[in-house]
């Protein structure tokens, strides 16, 4: 059973913006630290952006740290990545994950949970 389900990737073109949700199945996300990951065709999967549980939100990669935004609605147990001025490097299959232990890292250690991603794909 996914404990957790990403959602809302999709194409779009140069510029435009998507909102990615990770919505869980029955894991309290309010409990756990939360990261997005993204891995690009060919490449290593990478860390883009964690939140804790108490709601302290990092981007990790400077060159987006004025374009992506990491929140959580704990109400919807879900978190959100929202995503503005997407470039064509920003193609790749998206996913989230969590940990229990509620701490952020940019790794994937200590993320035990991960939902099956949603592509993105920015192309015009």
């Amino acid at each position: 059973q996914l404990q957790l389900v990403e959602s809302g990737g999709g194409l779009v073109q140069p510029g435009g913006s998507l909102r990615l949700s990770c919505a869980a199945q029955v894991l309290r996300l309010d409990y756990t630290s939360v990261g997005w990951f993204r891995q690009a065709p060919g490449k290593e999967r990478e860390g883009l952006s964690c939140i804790t549980k108490s709601g302290t939100s990092t981007i990790y990669v400077d060159s987006e740290k004025e374009r992506f935004t990491i929140s959580r609605d704990n109400a919807k147990n879900t978190v959100y990545l929202h995503m503005n001025n997407l470039k064509p490097d920003d193609t790749a299959v998206y996913y989230c994950a969590a940990d229990p232990g509620g701490l952020c890292r940019r790794t994937m250690t200590g993320y035990n949970y991960w939902g099956q991603g949603t592509q993105v794909i920015v192309s015009s």
